[in-house]
């Protein structure tokens, strides 16, 4: 039987005692949210209601930088290289995208339905959703619905949202995370007056950049999904008039990556000119004006906790509370923005209330987005095999059975980077935009050890230490004394970076259990589980002739061809698992390539 089965049945079992019945789910997600300016620390009823209530998890990360991919991530329980929904916009994204791969069919809320809930969804659910393709076809999978639409989604005082496939409504003039805030609140209320159990999401835009719509003087329906035009820029968020005095002496923390002395990354990251006082100046109010957008969804979290407590149903609800994924503004000398692989843009805020969960409590168990579906899953009773998470372990009493987790989250992204606000306006409006940003990344949290390892697709690597390096600072690869005395178990750097290459080559394009247990591609018996086990001097032979990540060209969306020879990895692979257990001294000899290792990658 599989581990993650038997992961979900132990799972499933403490929830069966805990809980009587189906729970409740109310679930919160923001736009663009950091994880390290402070917006979970200026958001007072949120600590309030959720995390002096809850269990915060303070290893989470998504998996992909960008919305809409991210999202795809959450409601699927996939990653976004089994998805294929890498981007925005067509052709690698969007909902037309969505639709094209069978995903509109096929994703969480259909599966709660499924399962006996009533399912409810009010703000952005997915990019190009406009309003001249939100019935084409319609979303499916909710009881009740009423989606923001582009090409008005960021626009915070134009919003244009569909009610359950009826034609789109202007919202003009209001405030569109209060307009959210109201039409979650009457969700909610017909939820709770409902006879089956509900899940209730609720997606407003803060504190995403606005991005005016700027219509043309034709017809509505002329519009684009992002209508061109130089007013059409990811500017500074809106904010409600109520909110304007708030933060005004905030400044974006100076950590060792606010702008350095020094450039850091790789790629287009490394060649970045600082930023003059003018820039700084203004990504302080941006961040300012991001905290403030966020103060209409901390007020409509009170308002909705408040709901539940009235009508009885508070301690029979789960409360969920995150984003899609994190984002910088002058870190790394960058203009803001997200797209990167770094803990700005990927270590994400996750907190969880409900019934039998720790309140005040912390975890630092790894987990992802991926995650997300399987736990979701998990407290409606129901499962799925081809998941490529497993369900996080809520429940208070959950640590003791609690089988080992992964200390690994694979990133990805496809396409280019773009930087906001008005000294780096995205293409087409005339501003920056850089290329070859695509790449592969791990993730790596364990007992004594906190890495970042990427393989981009010009060729050039990064290695971090967090726990030395916190802010991405020092890259390995481009100053080799960082590595010279460097060992983890007593283990060289080189010898680590093979294991990082060969697990890296596992998660690039697993699927199922294999994305939970990569490590078992290598070792087929299930002798290793973490970094520190594989770094065992017996499997070294083994891990230096091991194939590596590489690509052959840098593209916008998921080109198989672009990142190494799937066929042949595959291949091997299998003969890993079936034929070939990682070999000691006096073992076995290791898998021999004798082609070109060009051909690998």
């Amino acid at each position: 039987m599989k581990t993650s089965l038997l992961n979900w049945l132990a799972w499933a079992a403490l929830c069966t005692c805990a809980l009587a019945k189906q729970p409740n789910i109310l679930f919160i997600i923001t736009d663009d949210q950091d994880g390290h300016m402070g917006s979970v620390e200026h958001m007072p009823l949120l600590k309030k209601h959720i995390i002096d209530q809850g269990t915060s998890y303070e290893n989470h990360f998504c998996t992909i930088a960008i919305c809409c991919p991210s999202r795809v991530n959450l409601w699927t329980g996939r990653a976004a290289h089994n998805t294929n929904v890498t981007d925005v916009g067509p052709p690698y994204g969007g909902y037309p995208k969505i639709v094209k791969e069978g995903i509109n069919d096929d994703y969480l809320p259909v599966w709660m339905q499924s399962a006996g809930y009533s399912t409810y969804y009010t703000g952005k659910l997915w990019n190009a959703h406009t309003i001249n393709n939100y019935n084409q076809p319609f979303v499916k999978g909710y009881n009740g619905s009423d989606f923001l639409l582009d090409p008005f989604t960021y626009d915070y005082w134009h919003a244009r949202m569909s009610r359950n496939g009826e034609a789109p409504r202007d919202y003009s003039g209001q405030y569109s995370p209060d307009v959210v805030a109201d039409k979650a609140y009457g969700f909610l209320e017909e939820a709770i007056e409902g006879d089956a159990p509900f899940f209730v999401t609720v997606a407003p835009i803060a504190p995403h950049s606005n991005i005016v719509a700027n219509p043309p003087s034709g017809p509505l329906n002329e519009l684009e999904v992002l209508a061109p035009g130089p007013v059409n820029k990811f500017a500074i968020p809106e904010y409600a008039p109520r909110h304007a005095h708030l933060f005004k002496d905030y400044k974006i923390p100076r950590t060792e990556n606010f702008n350095p002395e020094q450039a850091s990354g790789a790629s287009w990251v490394a060649q970045l000119p600082r930023l003059n006082d003018t820039m700084i100046d203004y990504n302080d109010e941006f961040q300012r004006a991001r905290l403030r957008s966020l103060q209409s969804v901390d007020e409509m979290i009170e308002r909705l906790i408040n709901l539940l407590e009235e009508k009885g149903v508070l301690e029979d609800t789960f409360v969920f509370f995150t984003t899609d994924n994190g984002f910088h503004a002058s870190q790394h000398r960058m203009h803001p923005g997200k797209e990167c692989g770094y803990d700005t843009d990927i270590h994400i805020p996750l907190v969880i209330r409900g019934p039998g969960i720790a309140a005040g409590a912390t975890k630092n168990i790894v987990t992802s987005h991926t995650d997300m579906a399987p736990t979701l899953m998990s407290l409606a009773g129901a499962s799925r095999d081809d998941f490529d998470g497993s369900a996080i372990p809520l429940l208070e009493d959950h640590e003791s059975t609690e089988v080992s987790r992964g200390e690994h989250v694979n990133v990805e992204f496809w396409g280019i980077g773009l930087p906001e606000g008005k000294f780096g306006i995205a293409e087409p409006f005339g501003g920056l935009s850089y290329p070859n940003n695509t790449y592969k990344a791990l993730r790596l949290v364990g007992h004594n050890y906190s890495l970042y390892y990427s393989v981009w697709c010009t060729g050039e690597r990064e290695f971090y230490d967090l726990h030395r390096d916190p802010g991405q600072m020092h890259n390995f690869f481009a100053d080799p004394q960082l590595a010279k005395d460097y060992t983890i178990a007593g283990r060289s750097w080189q010898q680590l970076i093979y294991r990082l290459d060969a697990l890296l080559v596992v998660l690039k394009t697993c699927k199922g259990n294999t994305c939970v247990k990569p490590w078992n591609s290598h070792h087929k018996n299930g002798s290793v589980e973490t970094l520190t086990e594989a770094l065992n001097p017996r499997f070294d032979n083994y891990y230096m002739k091991h194939p590596k990540v590489g690509f052959s060209s840098c593209e916008l969306g998921y080109i198989k061809e672009a990142e190494g020879n799937r066929e042949r990895i595959s291949h091997a692979g299998v003969q890993w698992q079936t034929g070939l257990e990682a070999p000691t001294p006096e073992g076995q000899q290791p898998f021999q390539y004798r082609g070109s290792w060009s051909d690998w990658v």
